[in-house]
């Protein structure tokens, strides 16, 4: 037995010799072949004489900060906001490719146009501010609509305002109606400015910017009013500087019921059925658009003008005077209102049906096509106007109430890389507020300068300020960025802390395995006991 337990040990130790000998030549002859291929490597790339950092670089590169910055500003020009914004977050190099992208510019002007360069009180906007910061700030102040709000009540008028307009870069308010009269007013403090002498006609539209002011009246004129500089508010409405700056443009033969201004022209609609393009510095009649049916409201962008007619909504090329597309039967009885989307790519329109409908308008060469996006119904009148800025769509209708909707939602980018096209879309959700509690028939809105003006048949004016919401949402705002802030210092402290700990916390974890306290001393003194009795 002890013979083959020896003999069974020497064959496992020369068996275990021979496994480690294959195994170290193996090992051995795979070294050999990586040198090989290394020294091969190395001739190559000294014959082709590149540096070997730029080629371990180029095998390393993972991130999309390693992309040339052209390439990453053409990747970030594929994104919307809310995506360019979380984009920004992620490293300091995206972070300043992101905010100074020249789409922050694009998503400004495609909601609201180019900044104002005479703000109103408290808008925010300074020179030396970026395109990021001035769309964040635009867009945090479309949120206060939802806040709390005050109402300023504007008495003058004697009969029903059918017409109130908002120019918010100059901080005025026109409104007008049945009693012939146009009134000025600030819009800020809610005083009378001036008035203007009886035109002998009601008046049912009134359109303005920086440099003209008109107002359309049943006779089938046109009243214009030119900007004097050295005024404060612009225009000399009650003729009290003896200016030569009033005159009248004669060519409908019906009552004007909707006007409109751009930087060139001027836009007419009457219940002539016709619309009516005329130039701004030659004061002639450039087209005449003629339509089936009463003309009750306009909207113009770039090259194109859409207008409401009867039940009907149509859109024409100015500049040609054809008849791009026509929508049929937009509603039940008359589209009374018209608003546009400041990129010109979206419709609302307002039925004496009490529905409000969204519609896309997808320009081709020749022809135009109209999607409708989304249907509302929140009131039980005829939808009498209609105003329209990013986000918020405001009407007023027949029955005393005035409805606010965010189509956030249903505006996508008209970025040209997106390939944008809306899709119908069935259910929508309701409005996300209705002021109402008034009894009598509204008849005209406007929206501007954190503010909603709305007129009616009880011959006032109201003012619904929401500019007290948008300071509480900003102090509110910038407490939670302090909290913020607070919490990320204390995390960060804890940190610190935890990091410094960690040798204690294995001191401790040490020191509770062999304790430091009397029961060392015991045994201590044990052992010494324990010597006393050895040596005696």
């Amino acid at each position: 037995m002890a013979f083959e337990c020896q003999r069974v040990t020497r064959v496992s130790k020369d068996l275990a010799n021979s496994v480690e000998d294959s195994l170290q030549s193996q090992i051995e002859s795979e070294l050999n072949n990586l040198n090989f291929e290394i020294e091969a490597t190395k001739s190559t790339l000294e014959s082709k004489q590149l540096p070997c950092n730029d080629v371990l670089s180029n095998l390393h590169r993972s991130t999309i900060t390693d992309l040339p910055p052209a390439l990453i500003s053409e990747i970030l020009n594929c994104l919307d906001p809310k995506e360019l914004g979380i984009v920004s977050c992620v490293s300091p190099i995206l972070h300043r490719l992101a905010s100074d992208h020249h789409a922050w510019k694009e998503f400004y002007c495609e909601r609201w146009g180019l900044p104002i360069a005479s703000a109103p009180l408290g808008a925010g906007f300074s020179d030396d501010k970026s395109w990021k910061e001035l769309f964040v700030e635009r867009e945090f102040r479309s949120k206060t609509f939802l806040g709390r709000y005050s109402i300023d009540v504007l008495y003058g008028h004697t009969e029903a305002v059918l017409t109130v307009f908002v120019l918010a870069s100059a901080k005025l308010l026109f409104t007008s109606g049945y009693d012939s009269i146009v009134r000025m007013w600030h819009l800020e403090d809610g005083f009378s400015i001036a008035s203007s002498k009886p035109l002998g006609c009601t008046i049912r539209a009134v359109a303005a910017d920086k440099k003209l002011l008109v107002a359309g009246g049943t006779d089938g004129f046109i009243h214009c009013w030119r900007a004097v500089e050295v005024l404060p508010h612009l225009f000399d409405i009650s003729g009290s500087e003896k200016q030569n700056t009033q005159f009248r443009l004669w060519e409908h033969e019906g009552p004007i019921t909707s006007l409109a201004l751009d930087l060139t022209r001027i836009y007419s609609g009457s219940w002539d059925m016709t619309v009516r393009v005329w130039d701004r510095a030659l004061l002639k009649c450039l087209k005449v658009l003629r339509h089936s049916d009463w003309v009750y409201g306009l909207a113009p962008h770039d090259t194109t003008v859409a207008s409401t007619s009867g039940s009907d909504v149509y859109i024409w090329d100015t500049n040609s005077g054809c008849l791009l597309t026509v929508v049929n039967g937009a509603h039940v009885g008359n589209t009374k209102s018209l608003a546009r989307s400041h990129t010109g790519d979206f419709l609302f329109t307002g039925g004496e049906d009490g529905a409000i409908h969204m519609y896309e308008i997808i320009n081709d060469c020749t022809e135009a096509n109209v999607l409708l996006v989304a249907t509302w119904i929140p009131h039980t009148g005829p939808v009498n106007s209609l105003a329209f800025e990013f986000p918020w769509l405001v009407s007023a209708a027949g029955d005393g109430k005035l409805s606010l909707i965010d189509v956030r939602k249903l505006l996508r980018s008209g970025r040209p890389t997106s390939g944008k096209r809306v899709s119908r879309v069935i259910e929508v959700e309701p409005p996300q507020r209705m002021l109402h509690g008034f009894e009598c028939n509204l008849l005209s809105v406007d929206i501007g300068a954190d503010r909603i003006v709305c007129g009616g048949e009880e011959g006032i004016v109201r003012i619904w300020n929401f500019s007290q919401a948008f300071e509480i949402e900003r102090r509110a705002r910038a407490l939670r960025g302090i909290r913020l802030e607070n919490r990320m210092r204390r995390r960060k402290l804890q940190t610190e802390m935890s990091s410094k700990g960690g040798r204690t916390d294995q001191c401790s974890v040490a020191a509770k395995k062999n304790p430091m306290n009397g029961n060392r001393r015991s045994v201590w003194h044990n052992k010494r006991g324990m010597s006393g009795k050895l040596k005696a």
